[in-house]
């Protein structure tokens, strides 16, 4: 049984009858203040509203739960997806001394610019999109979580797919933060071991609008497969100049930072085929993904909780577990936080290594197919009724 899952279902069961019996829910409680962090404002908006939706969605069940502790209040903080404005919203969340934990962060360029403010201030911060390894792995903090994949196990199955496919050669366009940067790194590394070949690798700003240099050398490279590492914005722009410039017959091919809706449906049919790596797998068949989207719909939200909505559900809901189980205490969370194992969840059970980072690595391969991403085997792709691009 899905204890987390069941919980919450007996939660909603519990506020519903006290609310019949024309009773309070809850007694008076103790108040405790956590926070969300991601991107409200700027290109990748959908994916921080529709996580800061899942994160809220996890506080109202909790505080509809009579058996909970506290009554819990979010503050919800806009990190834009840029560092500097990250350690500003990080910074002002850790000196609050209101705020016990926080569920942070979508951009990794942001979530390495604020590990140090989470470690500085005891701020504990369960990251729920970010992927880059480094914010776990690259320093000694016990401060900072992280419940989903990275990109090492992305491109690893990235790799190991697309050779499978029969493609031998790619050109590579990053963004130069550290997460395009990340991605350019393990990707090059695993496609290479997989025998696959780089003919080029180009670095470009995420703010970037013209990519006619970058796309006239690759086109002289003639590969069979560009990969973009870096967001939605970015990968839209650059893939809708590739058939300006004729090469629209080569196969796309992103990291998870292109897997949203905005991708898909700003692309329209310059989108179709696509394909990118996501850690996790799709909302209906995760354990608890079918309670999830039905109370997500029943809280009324106007905007859909997009892929990482889950997660960080799944954050926010093991953050409150141990404020319930160990008090308002950042010590006492952070300590409780580093001994998580077989946490259950609605991504799955959560187990955190020494660095912090979630065991779990689920990955899922998404391709557009008519305007939506869709995992790769429910897709006619991968019954051969449509076919990846390959160049002649």
């Amino acid at each position: 049984m899905n204890v987390a899952l069941d919980r919450l279902r007996r939660a909603a069961a519990c506020a519903l009858a006290c609310l019949a019996l024309g009773t309070p829910a809850a007694q008076a409680k103790d108040d405790v203040s956590v926070a969300f962090i991601g991107p409200l404002t700027g290109g990748v908006s959908a994916i921080g509203i529709g996580a800061r939706n899942s994160a809220s969605l996890a506080v109202a069940l909790r505080n509809q739960d009579p058996k909970a502790k506290y009554t819990y209040s979010l503050v919800a903080m806009d990190d834009e997806c840029k560092p500097n404005v990250g350690i500003q919203v990080a910074t002002k969340a850790a000196t609050d001394k209101k705020i016990i934990g926080a569920v942070a962060h979508y951009c990794s360029a942001v979530a390495m610019g604020t590990v140090n403010v989470f470690h500085e201030f005891g701020l504990p911060a369960i990251v729920w999109g970010a992927v880059l390894p480094e914010i776990t792995s690259g320093n000694d903090f016990n401060e900072v979580f992280r419940v989903n994949g990275t990109m090492l196990s992305q491109e690893f199955t990235a790799s190991k797919f697309m050779t499978q496919q029969g493609f031998k050669t790619w050109a590579v366009i990053h963004d130069t933060t550290d997460y395009g940067k990340g991605h350019n790194k393990y990707f090059t590394k695993f496609i290479t071991d997989a025998g696959g070949k780089i003919l080029g690798s180009y670095g470009v700003s995420s703010d970037q609008q013209d990519f006619t240099a970058e796309l006239t050398q690759i086109k002289a490279l003639n590969p069979d497969v560009i990969y973009f590492a870096g967001l939605a914005p970015l990968g839209i722009r650059i893939r809708s100049q590739m058939d300006k410039l004729g090469l629209g017959d080569i196969q796309f091919e992103g990291a998870s930072g292109i897997v949203s809706d905005t991708f898909a449906t700003t692309l329209g049919p310059l989108a179709e085929g696509a394909l990118a790596f996501h850690a996790g797998v799709p909302i209906a068949k995760l354990p608890g993904g079918r309670f999830f989207m039905a109370e997500y719909e029943k809280a009324g939200f106007k905007e859909p909780p997009e892929i990482w909505g889950p997660f960080s559900f799944a954050a926010m809901n093991l953050l409150l577990d141990t404020i319930e189980k160990v008090g308002p205490s950042r010590k006492a969370v952070v300590k409780e936080l580093m001994a998580v194992k077989d946490a259950a969840s609605i991504v799955g059970p959560i187990t955190f290594d020494k660095d912090g980072q979630n065991e779990l690595a689920l990955i899922t391969t998404y391709i557009v197919q008519d305007g939506k991403w869709l995992p790769w085997e429910q897709s006619e792709y991968a019954t051969g009724q449509r076919r990846l691009k390959k160049r002649q």
